[in-house]
Order: structure tokens, then sequence, then C-alpha cells
């Protein structure tokens, strides 16, 4: 699947959940509670890394992207574009 297709699930499946009705500041919030979860799974496996942990780790990972991409949705923001042109960007740029 790629970004496109993703983001046209996340805009199905939340009109079929009804998480369209979230606000922009909302789901915002949401994103930040499921960074928060992220980094508390990435501790967990830092202390003890096993495979349920890890699993759990991709979870957390893919609640974090689905968010990003649901908040995307809400701002008219079309993210495989968005990801193209940074690319671009990114292929001219210097970091020291």
């Amino acid at each position: 699947m790629n970004a496109a297709e993703f983001q046209q699930y996340v805009r199905e499946y939340s009109k079929v959940k009804g998480f369209d009705t979230s606000t922009i500041e909302q789901r915002t919030l949401y994103l930040m509670t499921e960074v928060g979860e992220l980094a508390k799974e990435v501790l967990n496996v830092s202390f003890s890394p096993d495979e349920e942990k890890r699993e759990n780790l991709g979870f957390e990972m893919y609640d974090v992207v689905w968010n990003i991409f649901d908040l995307a949705n809400k701002l008219g923001i079309d993210l495989e574009q968005a990801f193209t042109q940074k690319m671009a960007i990114n292929e001219k740029r210097t970091w020291e």
C-alpha cells in the first residue's frame, strides 16, 4: 500500500467509525497522545527487548502514522505529493 492508498483508507475508515467528526485540534491532541504511547513502548523495548514488546512498538508507530494521515485529510494535504516535494528539497539540502 502506498501513501495515497493509505490516506484514502484512513479517510474511509474515519467515516465508517465516526472519527471524521473530530476537529483539527482534537486530532492533533490524539496524535500527541499516540506519540507519548510510542515513547513508552520505546522505553519498554530498550529495557527488555522481546518480540511482544517489539510488536507493540510497531502498533504504536502505526497509530502515530494513522493520526498524521487523518490530520492531513482534515487539512486537505495530499501527503504523497508532500513527500515527493520534500524529498526533492532534501536532495539539494546539506546538513552540518
